[in-house]
């Protein structure tokens, strides 16, 4: 019964404490809140990011072009072994006739070439198979294999005309470097805007103990307990995390919910507020969980480092 008690006198008194100390307190909950809003911000973009990475990753490919007199049976020979590949996600067959009902489409205002087309006997066009990977990094390795099968003169290999990797080779190194930088530049962000946040809790925390410096010294005169004189302090730091969090997850609703279309227009089928609410629970775990840790440990450190009794 005594450490229930105690318990709830040391709350009370840190939630005084955090009141009672207004613009301290203040100070560090809007710090606070601006790192967990980069926070929460870096993860809808990065979500954001990787629902556009996707619709682009689906955009790109590798195209095996077959000559015009490559059999069914070397085209099979050539996507069997490419299915067979571990970084292979899909394997398309196009037909010759495929192709060019695609070709007169893409080309139906051009009459010059639709005349010319016309004025052929013969399809010019030969059956491709449109070759999706599971990562970008991956299609060189993609690309090396055929171009090595059509060098070798393999069965399929010798019905290879060409391999268009090398023409969407700038698109897909534009894509990979995308993502690789932006989880660099989302982690160093996330880093820079948590150690600001500890070193402005713990300088908060800090000032605290210095105003209180009166009251600590009679509760050390009295005999009171380390946790007694030191938890008022750490419930503070807690409580500062605690507000800054709730204040953050109540302004997403609205900002998601008004920049969505904004988003949309400019993202594809990326919707911000959706992103928001079908991912809440993960969402205020991480943000609530990070500010309350970053406010214990700031209180930890400043009353380690200042309360020495």
């Amino acid at each position: 019964m005594s450490l229930w008690l105690n318990t709830k006198r040391v709350a009370r008194y840190g939630l005084i404490g955090f009141i009672r100390n207004g613009f301290v307190s203040l100070a560090a909950v809007s710090i606070m809140t601006l790192t967990l809003f980069v926070l929460s911000g870096l993860m809808v973009f990065g979500a954001a990011l990787d629902a556009t990475l996707v619709q682009l990753t689906q955009k790109v490919d590798v195209n095996v072009y077959f000559t015009t007199n490559a059999t069914e049976a070397q085209i099979t020979d050539v996507k069997k072994m490419l299915e067979g590949m571990p970084e292979v996600a899909s394997v398309t067959f196009v037909s010759r006739e495929e192709a060019l009902a695609t070709f007169r489409e893409r080309h139906k205002n051009d009459q010059l070439t639709i005349q010319a087309l016309d004025e052929l006997r013969d399809n010019p066009l030969g059956a491709t198979l449109e070759v999706r990977a599971k990562q970008t990094s991956q299609y060189e390795a993609i690309a090396k294999f055929l171009t090595t099968q059509q060098s070798n003169g393999t069965s399929g290999g010798s019905a290879i005309d060409k391999v268009n990797f090398y023409q969407n080779k700038t698109a897909i190194d534009r894509l990979t470097n995308i993502i690789d930088t932006s989880k660099r530049i989302g982690t160093i962000v996330a880093v820079v805007m948590g150690l600001a946040s500890l070193l402005i809790a713990f300088n908060t925390i800090r000032l605290a103990i210095y105003t209180s410096r009166d009251e600590i010294g009679v509760m050390n005169i009295v005999g009171a307990g380390r946790w007694y004189v030191r938890g008022p302090f750490m419930i503070a730091g807690i409580l500062y995390g605690f507000v800054s969090g709730l204040i953050v997850l109540l302004l997403l609703y609205p900002i998601t919910l008004y920049m969505s279309a904004p988003l949309q227009r400019f993202l594809g089928t990326f919707n911000a507020f959706s992103y928001y609410a079908g991912n809440f629970p993960f969402i205020f775990f991480v943000i609530m969980s990070f500010g309350i840790a970053l406010g214990a440990l700031s209180s930890y450190l400043a009353v380690r480092r200042y309360l020495r009794n």
